[in-house]
């Protein structure tokens, strides 16, 4: 297997938000086959989207690393961390959560199943995902697109601005 750079966004709004993430991000760092060049972004506190009218704010973080196995492999141990963090298997979608991690992208493949989606679907609309993103690679055009993330990043409108946190976590 060839190894290929994939993009992680991580969420929290439950709980010490930063620590979950933190934990996230060495868990991340300890499963098998990845690379030791990863990426992360600083965190951003961010509005909740379509969550509950009573949500709390999210952190938010993106990280890049690189994968030497299958998606659907590094899939498994992303839910894997979700779980060993406290967030249950059978989580409600748009709820809050102490542990959100999703795969954002996955080198260059395209992929349509029921349990994955690459790149993922909603990402180009998001600015918690696209902002930090930006941060650490502007210049990446993700498979089916023209633009760079920072043009996609400079096309959506300021509805709820996020709030850069820290760099150290």
């Amino acid at each position: 297997m060839v190894t290929m750079r994939a993009g992680i966004a991580l969420g929290s709004n439950l709980g010490n938000r930063l620590a979950n993430l933190s934990a996230a991000r060495a868990r991340l760092g300890e499963l098998p086959k990845i690379e030791p060049s990863i990426l992360a972004s600083a965190v951003y506190e961010t509005e909740p989207i379509d969550c509950e009218p009573t949500a709390p704010k999210f952190f938010n973080a993106v990280m890049e690393i690189g994968y030497d196995g299958e998606p659907a492999e590094l899939l498994r141990g992303l839910r894997a961390i979700e779980t060993a963090l406290g967030r249950p298997p059978r989580h409600a979608r748009n709820v809050s959560r102490t542990l959100d991690l999703d795969l954002l992208y996955f080198g260059d493949l395209m992929l349509s199943a029921p349990e994955l989606e690459l790149p993922h679907p909603r990402m180009q609309t998001r600015r918690f995902v696209l902002e930090p993103l930006a941060e650490i690679r502007p210049e990446l055009v993700l498979p089916a697109q023209q633009k760079t993330v920072a043009d996609l990043l400079a096309e959506l409108p300021h509805r709820s601005p996020l709030v850069r946190l820290t760099s150290e976590w």
